[in-house]
């Protein structure tokens, strides 16, 4: 008996937690309708308050001024429960316990004509359907089962065992309806409430996805920096270990200690292997064939230089992008993080062309100048069909990131004629250069528009315009994306669908 009284306990705790609160739960304006459904249970709240006073006190002569409480008293429940359904669910109960209690003396007293429908009248009944289901709308499916067990118990009670007179049942008819509404209630919170996690889940998807990709780039660019470190620790570690042959004579002292600097460099180089070893995906994907020519790069192989842009460049032609190449100025001795940064960018935005303007032409000019590399790629519109791309858009993302940790920057942005241009500055010492007043526009600068459209030989000019061209400075109109071209590297203006 110990467990059966515990588990009657539990549950009565558990119906005591859920029915008698007064917490509120309102209900929230419609996506579509806003306040509508909340204007028509007022609307629904004052009809059975008319209705119901005149029931209560004709049908079951209980008295004007008792029947009009009565009734107002349901009406109230039903607005209530638009922000207390719980409260508003015992008001109406409670209403028609007492209302059916006291008409049952009046229906045994004498007959009447039609015989009035007890429990529930009409009014009532409609009445406690609409709190119910504003109820099974706002609680958990938990609650409103047990608020609907309980008003058929109270259904039960009244008309099976303490029953009446002269009346026509409504007790199976109301329980049958109520269980209807709510029914459709949990049905209709419960589509609520999983279209909510849905957009709540996609939206955490979504995120975890950037975040992923952000650390994937950042994970990428760690183990690039972890070999460029590694590369010079090792050229310490020789230098130390051949420095005491270059020396006539070499002292004790200094052989010891270039050993103890052969021996960190050593040590620290294992730490940094064993750092790669985690770093660094077994088979890194290639999907656009941008890496090095015959496939992807093995995970010991060295990092790319600029040297091997040639090589990425004809790989992305063999990918179907026609592309040209232009190297101005005599490149210095950069160092490895700035060359491994450029071919980087490089990649990435022939990865896009690739993705995003497929059958575009694209132009790439790598300007070694005093203060450090200047990096541009421009492509045309697509010529071809895009396809859906794999990525999560954080390319752009990546490049930044590589040269604002050079001191760098990095610009990217569509061009008139619908392509796009990335361009990149990566200063030679990783000093970022001061920044400079904004100034005219130089004299050379080309500014390139869309040519207009061929127009009728018999056609005149269009109205209100003037015979003369309009150039990109007397039209108005603000510089676009060439204005950031060098000197002298504008593109020629588009025949058809080219861009240059």
């Amino acid at each position: 008996m110990n467990g059966v009284e515990a588990r009657v306990t539990r549950g009565l705790r558990v119906l005591r937690d859920d029915l008698w609160t007064v917490r509120a739960a309102p209900l929230p304006p419609s996506v579509w309708l806003r306040w509508l459904p909340h204007g028509l249970v007022w609307l629904v709240a004052f009809g059975t308050l008319l209705a119901n006073g005149d029931f209560l006190a004709d049908r079951y002569r209980l008295g004007t001024q008792f029947g009009v409480l009565c009734a107002v008293a349901q009406g109230v429940a039903v607005v209530l429960a638009l922000w207390r359904p719980i409260p508003a669910w015992w008001l109406s109960t409670v209403v028609t316990v007492v209302v059916a209690l006291v008409a049952r003396g009046r229906l045994l007293q004498a007959s009447h004509s039609g015989d009035p429908s007890w429990p529930w009248g009409p009014p009532g009944l409609i009445a406690q359907c609409l709190v119910l289901l504003l109820l099974s709308l706002r609680v958990p499916t938990r609650v409103s089962a047990e608020a609907l067990a309980l008003t058929a118990l109270a259904t039960y009670v009244l008309e099976g065992v303490i029953g009446g007179a002269n009346y026509g049942p409504s007790g199976t008819l109301a329980v049958t309806l109520f269980a209807v509404v709510v029914l459709l209630g949990s049905a209709l919170r419960g589509r609520r409430e999983a279209r909510h996690q849905l957009v709540e889940q996609t939206g955490i998807t979504a995120e975890e996805r950037a975040r992923r990709t952000v650390l994937e780039e950042r994970n990428r660019i760690a183990r690039e920096l972890h070999d460029v470190v590694a590369h010079h620790m090792s050229v310490i570690s020789i230098q130390a270990q051949v420095a005491p042959h270059l020396v006539e004579n070499p002292s004790r002292e200094l052989r010891e200690n270039l050993e103890g600097i052969r021996q960190n460099a050593l040590e620290a180089l294992t730490e940094l292997r064993r750092v790669l070893g985690v770093l660094r995906s077994e088979n890194p994907e290639d999907p656009y064939g941008l890496g090095p020519a015959g496939g992807g790069a093995t995970p010991d192989a060295p990092q790319p230089t600029l040297d091997r842009l040639g090589s990425l460049i004809d790989n992305t032609r063999a990918a179907g992008l026609e592309v040209v190449s232009r190297v101005r100025g005599e490149a210095p001795a950069y160092p490895p993080g700035v060359q491994l940064s450029a071919y980087r960018i490089v990649q990435e935005a022939l990865s896009n062309a690739l993705r995003h303007a497929p059958g575009s032409h694209v132009r790439v000019d790598v300007v070694h100048l005093p203060q450090g590399l200047s990096l541009e790629v421009v492509n045309s519109r697509p010529r071809g069909p895009v396809r859906s791309s794999p990525g999560a858009g954080h390319g752009l993302l990546g490049m930044r990131e590589r040269a604002v940790m050079l001191g760098g920057h990095v610009a990217a942005h569509p061009t008139l004629h619908g392509g796009f241009m990335v361009s990149a500055f990566l200063p030679k010492d990783g000093i970022p250069l001061p920044p400079t007043e904004d100034t005219d526009p130089p004299a050379d600068l080309e500014l390139i528009f869309p040519e207009p459209r061929p127009r009728s030989p018999t056609a005149g000019p269009a109205p209100g315009s003037t015979a003369a061209p309009l150039t990109g400075l007397s039209a108005g109109l603000p510089p676009g994306p060439s204005a950031g071209l060098p000197s002298g590297s504008a593109a020629e203006p588009p025949t058809g669908d080219e861009t240059r």
